[in-house]
């Protein structure tokens, strides 16, 4: 289904706009647990390619409840990060693009087929949701960036 532009201005902030919405429950906590939530509130415009409650639901099982726990929170800082792109972009943006450079340092592959829009094999679900400081895209998986040797 794919949501029209709303050219009213957006009245929340990225963390507010997801709040604002009960699918991404988990996203806010890890978010949250993450140390992430300031960089979301503030000015600074990012794209944020948002799992679904569903998506999360979908990882191994064990997955989400170790990324969790205080003593891993570099690398669910990381998870949330492979999620972002500095600066404001549509999908009409996000189409163009071979591979999204994320602000956890990685590229995530970019594919249109058939119509639909994907970025890391999470096919966007719903798009250009408009926030004060960026867009969110809703995915239906949540990405995970390839392990880097210590």
């Amino acid at each position: 289904m794919e949501m029209q532009h709303k050219e009213i201005p957006a009245q929340r902030n990225l963390l507010g706009t997801l709040r604002s919405n009960s699918t991404f429950g988990t996203f806010i906590n890890a978010i949250d647990k993450a140390g992430l939530a300031a960089s979301l509130t503030g000015t600074e415009q990012y794209t944020l390619f948002a799992p679904t409650d569903e998506a999360f639901a979908a990882l191994p099982a064990g997955t989400l409840e170790r990324l969790l726990e205080p003593a891993n929170k570099d690398e669910l800082a990381s998870l949330i990060n492979y999620h972002l792109v500095s600066g404001h972009r549509t999908t009409k943006d996000v189409g163009q693009w071979k591979a999204a450079r994320t602000l956890q340092g990685q590229h995530a592959p970019v594919e249109v087929a058939e119509g639909t829009l994907s970025i890391g094999g999470a096919q966007i679900t719903e798009s250009d949701i408009m926030a004060k400081n960026g867009v969110i895209h809703v995915i239906d998986k949540v990405n995970i960036p390839e392990a880097r040797p210590q």
